[in-house]
């Protein structure tokens, strides 16, 4: 029997038991893909992080990423969940102030900054791909219905449509704070009218009405596809959110190029998130997207693997 060490992770707080849940596997080496998937399932969180070594001596670790039911290609809270527990629990080794870090993920190199405070880890800040713009959908009806919410509760004046970094997610805007709280998700309408197309499978609802003054988007999501009913926390959607909001003339920058964007999720589920989203654009384009906030360790666990099967 070989044992395989967990920490237990929750990202995008500073209490614990807010923010989203997370596995972090730091040493991962012997699991297969498809015993990754077992250890994913049989933890039930919305994701889990197994960490291997990098085959690149300038790639601090390689990452892969697992739901419930399938392995991603990047994700956000998994990705700053992950590099938070290496550094905490000094797998990797870091310095006072600012440490720049790469994990190999299945989009490719994924840079992080990682700040520390005396012996605090106080920060994780992910670099993700540019956000790619898709279709639009254009059925209001569908998406109200989807919700459980009526229709004049969409923001019309904005577009539903996909955006993604690596993950597509299908961005519903809503009117008001109201209407978010009474949204609840019609598994029979995703499964006839979302489920099958692939940039709809993940429903993204926001609204710029939110509860923190401090706040500037208020967001729920939902991926009945990768095995997640409602996720408190949804790092990859955010950067794809930034960019929509900037897209669309909803969110103005703050400095010359920079725009700093904080979102709150996870409010309906009693896991209040914070999410800080930075964007630069120049020559009227996106040129960087970073997500980060900070992240809390609340246990520790071993998994048993019979290694002959």
């Amino acid at each position: 029997m070989k044992k395989y060490h967990y920490t237990l992770v929750d990202v995008f707080t500073t209490v614990p038991f807010g923010g989203n849940q997370l596995a972090v596997f730091e040493d991962a080496e012997g699991l297969t893909t498809e015993m990754m998937q077992v250890l994913a399932n049989e933890l039930n969180l919305s994701e889990t992080a197994f960490v291997f070594p990098s085959d690149n001596f300038h790639k601090t670790k390689k990452v892969r990423i697992f739901t419930p039911k399938l392995e991603l290609p990047m994700a956000g809270h998994p990705t700053i969940g992950a590099a938070y527990a290496l550094a905490t629990n000094e797998t990797v080794k870091t310095h006072e102030g600012r440490n720049d870090w790469i994990f190999e993920e299945g989009v490719g190199d994924i840079p992080l900054t990682v700040y520390k405070e005396g012996n605090i880890i106080t920060k994780v800040e992910m670099e993700q791909p540019i956000a790619e713009f898709g279709e639009r959908f254009m059925d209001v009806e569908a998406a109200a219905q989807l919700l459980s919410i009526s229709e004049e509760d969409i923001d019309t004046k904005l577009p539903m449509q996909t955006v993604s970094s690596g993950v597509p997610f299908l961005f519903i805007p809503i009117r008001s704070l109201e209407a978010m709280r009474k949204i609840r998700l019609r598994t029979d309408i995703w499964q006839e009218r979302f489920s099958a197309t692939p940039s709809r499978q993940h429903i993204f609802a926001f609204t710029t009405e939110t509860v923190e003054v401090t706040s500037h988007v208020h967001s729920r999501m939902f991926a009945p596809a990768i095995g997640i009913s409602e996720d408190p926390a949804t790092g990859g959607a955010s950067g794809p959110l930034g960019a929509y909001l900037i897209e669309y003339g909803v969110i103005s920058n703050t400095e010359e190029g920079m725009y700093h964007i904080r979102g709150e999720q996870g409010f309906e589920m009693g896991r209040q998130s914070h999410i800080d989203i930075t964007i630069r654009k120049a020559r009227n384009t996106i040129q960087q997207i970073k997500v980060g906030g900070p992240a809390v360790i609340n246990g520790s666990g071993q998994i048993f693997i019979n290694e002959e099967g």
